[in-house]
């Protein structure tokens, strides 16, 4: 009832009046470098820290929407903390998570909003709804102090209005096509390429259907003087489909299956399927903040090649397994993500990859901040790798996929920032220049 009453309802937030703003900041460019009324505004409006990435957030439309507060670098000098996640809705839109964390004097008062977005929005539709939401859970941390007999809320509702289940003629079915292409030309080399993707997906609260098709073609070409030209083609393919099933708050199975073709794997036709399960130790409602995942997968392959591969295959059929584990969680102090997963096929266990990742990101006190991350893979099961040597264009362009026991990937951050701890002024002027 509530939620058609707030969709259908008109609220209009007026937080802070502009007859106050106007005056004051007419004041503090009339008494620059006096302090007044303007660091009379900022003494008594809460300080707080919006801990959302750069391409959820627009902290420039933000910082212009939302002057009632100030806008903190670090969570240590904040009076609230903001922590924006995302995950994507069965309709091909977004469910934002706003956590409200209070601080300091506000320790304990905590709220959980959620600001869903349609996959037809605008920049500026998405933007201005986020705001909206924004200002809605800052409301407490405002009526406390001096600024609350400047805060009006007002709701309008059409009094005929009654809510009634609203039909739907796609029984939650969504469809998706993309055409993307790109080419570089130059005297000496031409380049270009087209991926084609279709998509079909229907998510309810039990059920989960996924169907994704792909094509990618990648055309380059290299004119050496005095010698043969360059050419380089690689083509990839795939269709893959899943059907998954919740079983209750921590429990789900799925099955699924699969096609995919690709030059660069020596994979001519390779055709999956098979079952899944996944257990989740922390509920999947808390996905947003925490998730601690196990997943157990088996899958039978029947797979074709372009070429015969080092065991002198040309066609095979196998058996294989996974299993994978999988943390992420979102905090005040920062975040962490990890996840560890061993697969090997069936008719021999010494034919197996063991793949780890990590991201960690702390703030370990005020200004000081660091970030490390990094994938290690154990490979031991390349048994598509053609069975010839290959030519140095193979190597140098990455035609194929070579052989190797490892790949391992990491880096590392240090961020310290010190002086002013505002941020919100915002100056458009030459861009970031």
């Amino acid at each position: 009832m509530k939620t058609y009453a707030i969709r259908r309802g008109l609220i209009i937030l007026g937080l802070l009046a502009l007859d106050l703003l106007v005056p004051c900041f007419a004041a503090a460019q009339n008494n620059r470098g006096q302090g007044g009324p303007q660091d009379e505004l900022r003494s008594v409006a809460p300080n707080v820290y919006l801990d959302c990435e750069r391409r959820t957030c627009d902290f420039d439309y933000i910082k212009t929407e939302i002057t009632f507060v100030n806008y903190v670098l670090d969570r240590q000098s904040a009076d609230v903390q903001i922590i924006v996640t995302r995950q994507q809705t069965g309709s091909g839109g977004n469910e934002y998570t706003l956590s409200f964390i209070g601080l300091k004097r506000h320790q304990g008062k905590d709220a959980t909003l959620r600001y869903y977005s349609k996959p037809t929005d605008t920049e500026d539709q998405f933007r201005r709804g986020l705001v909206n939401s924004l200002k809605q859970g800052l409301i407490p941390y405002v009526y406390d102090t001096p600024l609350a007999e400047f805060i009006s809320v007002s709701y309008a509702q059409n009094k005929n209005y009654r809510p009634t289940p609203q039909s739907d003629p796609w029984h939650y079915w969504v469809f998706g096509l993309g055409v993307r292409g790109n080419g570089e030309f130059e005297t000496q080399s031409k380049k270009y390429s087209y991926q084609v993707n279709l998509s079909a997906n229907r998510t309810t609260e039990k059920v989960k259907f996924r169907l994704y098709a792909n094509t990618n073609y990648n055309h380059r070409r290299y004119d050496i003087p005095d010698e043969e030209p360059i050419l380089s083609i690689s083509k990839r393919k795939s269709l893959s489909t899943s059907f998954i099933k919740s079983i209750d708050g921590h429990w789900s199975w799925g099955v699924s299956a699969s096609l995919y073709s690709s030059t660069y794997d020596n994979a001519r036709l390779y055709t999956s399927v098979g079952p899944a399960v996944e257990y989740d130790i922390f509920p999947y409602s808390e996905a947003t903040r925490r998730e601690f995942r196990i997943q157990y997968r088996l899958s039978f392959t029947m797979r074709d090649y372009y070429e015969v591969t080092i065991y002198s295959k040309e066609k095979e059929n196998l058996f294989s397994q996974s299993l994978q584990v999988i943390l992420e969680i979102k905090e005040p102090w920062g975040s962490i993500g990890g996840s560890v997963q061993g697969s090997t096929f069936l008719h021999d266990l010494s034919y197996n990859n063991f793949r780890a990742e990590l991201g960690v990101y702390v703030n370990l006190f005020k200004g000081f901040s660091f970030n490390v991350g990094g994938q290690y893979s154990r490979i031991r099961d390349q048994l598509s790798l053609p069975g010839r040597e290959y030519s140095p264009e193979e190597i140098l362009l990455e035609l194929k996929r070579l052989a190797t026991g490892y790949n391992l990937r990491f880096e590392l951050g240090l961020n310290y920032r010190f002086g002013s701890i505002y941020s919100n002024v915002v100056n458009p002027r030459f861009g970031n220049m």
